[in-house]
């Protein structure tokens, strides 16, 4: 950030670059700002001297960007609104108001909704805004309170309270069951349609693995169907399509319901686990910490009543 004070004449510079470019005004920028339209020429003009290039065309009555000047539009405007919105939501937090909740799409289906009645009933006053990726975003850089993030508990850069275990098993569609017939261990698998999880940015298991820890090794799983998303994983495995890997915490209550079924009692459990998450150094507004309480109770108690169950 020092380095940045030396780079531009001033912060205010970026503002009337950035209303000036979006409306391609001077006049108009001026009025936005409050400011007469020969301070908008003039802090224009002082930033283009600094940069050393044109970031506008002038013309008679018309103004536009110059190549270099709508790239530093793109830029300038992606950092303005990380900036806005990080202020956002740290008004909102010590005002009250929602609480931001970075998970996949599947924990959001498949745990959270249906849980979202007890929660409410608990927290009335706290709402919640989740924001599903298919990556582990930085949730300090997003204005993100909280995320629920799979690994070994040792995040640099987040403070975390384990949610639960890593444990998955293969399932499928009773429909889908009664027309491969019964299977009676892993290798029976390699007959069936494998569902597979190929995620761009996290690493997931393979049916290779999952395969290879009941004796099944040596063998490459390259048919089937492939998706990018655990969501479409499940939703392809309830419509018949296949079999597929299982995590636990996500598929439990489907098997309970039936929609889905526990093909084999094999489980395979990993040394990593699911976390909920914060940037290290923030303070949590008592929404957030209320909201990390209840996933961490909830988490734990079910983990418990697997254990219990079995």
């Amino acid at each position: 950030m020092r380095r940045l004070r030396n780079t531009i004449p001033s912060a205010n510079a970026l503002f009337t670059f950035e209303a000036a470019a979006r409306l391609l005004s001077f006049t108009k920028a001026a009025d936005e700002l409050g400011v007469s339209q020969a301070a908008v020429s003039y802090a224009i003009k002082r930033l283009e001297e600094f940069l050393g290039v044109s970031l506008f065309n002038r013309e008679y009555r018309k103004l536009s960007l110059t190549e270099v000047g709508e790239r530093f539009f793109h830029d300038v405007t992606i950092g303005m609104s990380h900036i806005q919105r990080s202020v956002e939501d740290i008004r909102r937090s010590h005002k009250g108001g929602y609480v931001t909740l970075s998970a996949s799409t599947a924990f959001a289906n498949y745990w959270l909704l249906p849980r979202m009645a007890r929660f409410r009933n608990e927290h009335p006053n706290v709402d919640i805004r989740v924001l599903t990726t298919d990556k582990d975003v930085d949730l300090a850089a997003e204005g993100i309170s909280l995320g629920i993030r799979r690994g070994p508990d040792d995040w640099m850069q987040y403070s975390s309270q384990y949610f639960t275990h890593e444990a998955v098993y293969a399932a499928c569609s009773p429909d889908y069951l009664k027309q491969v017939g019964p299977i009676t261990g892993p290798a029976d698998l390699l007959a069936c349609r494998l569902i597979h999880l190929e995620e761009p940015y996290r690493p997931r298991l393979t049916w290779e693995q999952w395969l290879a820890t009941f004796g099944v090794k040596g063998v490459a799983v390259e048919e089937g169907l492939f998706m990018n998303d655990y969501a479409l994983v499940i939703h392809a495995a309830l419509e018949g399509e296949g079999v597929a890997m299982g995590w636990h915490h996500l598929t439990d209550d489907l098997v309970a319901k039936g929609q889905l079924v526990k093909i084999l009692p094999d489980t395979m459990e990993t040394d990593v686990g699911f976390y909920v998450t914060w940037p290290k150094h923030w303070r949590l507004s008592k929404e957030a910490e209320a909201l990390r309480d209840w996933l961490v109770r909830e988490g734990n108690e079910e983990e418990n009543a697997r254990k219990e169950n079995t």
